[in-house]
């Protein structure tokens, strides 16, 4: 068979792939000979950027790593930004790419879409990026990238594959088998170092992050037994389940949190950077640890990176958990509900006046689609959900407010998701300038017919900017941006599209919302307000 033949096999036969995102170009028409026939679904975005937000959105919906055929130079520098994206939230993307023949690397010839180096390019947003130089080491070179989703932190990997080479003759592995691969768990000794602290802590916190997600059963058996509030990050939303009483929430930037972080004596923190987008989005570094800290994580150079560690553990963050709770068998008291409820009042969160238009919001969604997933740009519902959001499981809500914090993600990632779990309705959160990124992919939308809820708040620009230029002096500019007439769009790609500025008007647009194709709801921000504050 072909090199591009035994590729498209390796993916669906041994790494169980069962969606690509590509635009097919002239570069890559042989990898879609090796796609006839096999039960491979083709999904076609309108621009490579969407193509990599859409393999994002459905590795987080799924926890399978989201593949894409991307064409030669101008494809890859335009989903370098989605790689950025999921590499800043550690989320296994596979990017397989052409490139020019091997006689002409790096010549600076002139050919169709060549670069002096691809693979330099995006080597800053990828954990393993590789040129492949003979046919026959393609089910290594794979077999190499699956093991960083399998065993390492996750993210971004990008294989180039000459276009000379695609095909090439090969010869058929002797097995289509996939080895078994595991992650490292943490050392025993350590483990029990942690459960000793943790046992002997008066005020112990638990801070879990997006390295949590597959695990909840024991994430939540954990925190129980322990008695510790616990706060999880954006990436992390649900992990303990509906209104747990130790959970605080995506919230260790508002005081309260801050305060209780500070008083802890013992925390253990897993599967967390700790980073500024989950722990300081009010960016005044003032998220202190002053306890001992206890983390746990896949990478050990992160382990010493944001806060002074006292005892650090490299592994796997649900092998952890279970470690853990093999250390801790027996339940401890801690007032940790108290603890919890305490700062939960103090809180407040549906009386803060910046929240308040979201609580209804919010609330309406949830009602009408109680088991949607809610994936987000970067806009105004999606910072007030950040807080107010409670769901009952892990891996309903993601967004680009955290990490690489890129515009233009919700959409497209969206419709990732839905590919990636079509039993379940999907909510895409969007403004009306981080939507003009990538509104194209609504002809995705409705080509693929996929039943995704759009709900776009409409403010009449980029109004997080506009807060940031007001409040350091700077006067407005660039930031009252033209909107088009976004009803008229989306008819013209098809989609059906409502306006609404109450939450009854919302909630009469998602009971009549299609099966078969997207809705778009336009929410009038500034009749929203008004009708709140009638």
């Amino acid at each position: 068979m072909t090199c591009a033949e035994l590729l498209i096999r390796l993916l669906g036969e041994r790494y169980g792939v069962d969606t690509l995102f590509g635009i097919p170009g002239v570069h890559t028409v042989e990898l879609y000979r090796g796609l006839e026939g096999r039960e491979i679904r083709h999904v076609t975005p309108r621009h490579e950027q969407g193509a990599g937000f859409m393999a994002d959105g459905y590795a987080r919906a799924t926890g399978k790593p989201g593949v894409c055929l991307i064409i030669t130079g101008p494809g890859m520098t335009n989903i370098a930004t989605a790689m950025g994206q999921a590499l800043a939230d550690s989320i296994p993307m596979l990017v397989i790419s052409s490139v020019n023949r091997r006689d002409t690397l790096g010549r600076g010839q002139g050919r169709l879409h060549e670069l002096e180096s691809q693979r330099d390019l995006v080597a800053g947003v990828a954990r393993f990026n590789h040129t492949l130089l003979a046919p026959d080491a393609l089910p290594e070179v794979l077999a190499r990238a699956f093991a960083v989703f399998d065993g390492e932190r996750p993210g971004p990997v990008h294989l180039e594959i000459p276009i000379d080479l695609f095909a090439a003759e090969v010869a058929e592995p002797a097995s289509f088998g996939r080895p078994l691969l595991y992650p490292a768990a943490p050392d025993a000794e350590g483990l029990a170092t942690a459960a000793s602290w943790l046992e002997g802590a008066e005020r112990p916190l638990v801070l879990l992050g997006g390295g949590c997600v597959a695990a909840p059963e024991a994430a939540r058996e954990l925190v129980s037994r322990l008695d510790a509030p616990t706060a999880t990050t954006i990436n992390a939303k649900g992990l303990l389940g509906d209104a747990h009483p130790l959970d605080l929430g995506a919230n260790t930037a508002l005081p309260p949190v801050r305060q209780l972080a500070r008083e802890a004596d013992v925390i253990l923190a897993i599967g967390t950077e700790l980073g500024e987008t989950d722990y300081d989005v009010v960016f005044d570094d003032g998220f202190a640890l002053t306890g001992r800290l206890i983390r746990i994580d896949l990478d050990a150079q992160q382990l010493v990176r944001n806060q002074s560690l006292a005892l650090g553990l490299v592994g796997d963050a649900g092998r952890a958990l279970e470690g853990l709770l093999m250390q801790c068998p027996e339940p401890l008291h801690k007032d940790g509900a108290a603890r919890a409820a305490a700062v939960r009042e103090a809180l407040a969160l549906e009386q803060d006046p910046a929240l308040a238009p979201f609580v209804p919001l919010c609330a309406t969604l949830k009602a009408a689609l109680p088991e949607a997933l809610w994936v987000g740009d970067s806009t105004a519902p999606v910072y007030a959900a950040n807080h107010l959001l409670s769901l009952p499981q892990p891996r309903r809500y993601f967004n680009a407010s955290t990490g690489y914090g890129t515009l233009g993600y919700g959409l497209p990632a969206a419709l990732g998701a839905q590919l990636g779990r079509p039993d379940q309705p999907v909510i895409a959160l969007v403004g009306d300038g981080g939507v003009m990124f990538t509104l194209s992919e609504l002809a995705t939308a409705v080509e693929e017919r996929l039943p995704v809820v759009i709900l776009l708040w409409h403010n009449a620009g980029y109004e997080e900017i506009r807060r940031y230029m007001d409040a350091h002096g700077v006067a407005r500019l660039g930031v009252d941006i033209q909107a088009p007439d976004f009803q008229a769009l989306a008819r013209g790609f098809g989609c059906l599209a409502t306006r609404v500025g109450t939450p009854g008007e919302l909630a009469q647009a998602l009971a009549a919302r299609p099966t078969d194709g997207p809705l778009l709801i336009e929410v009038d921000a500034h009749a929203w307000q008004q009708a709140l504050s009638a």
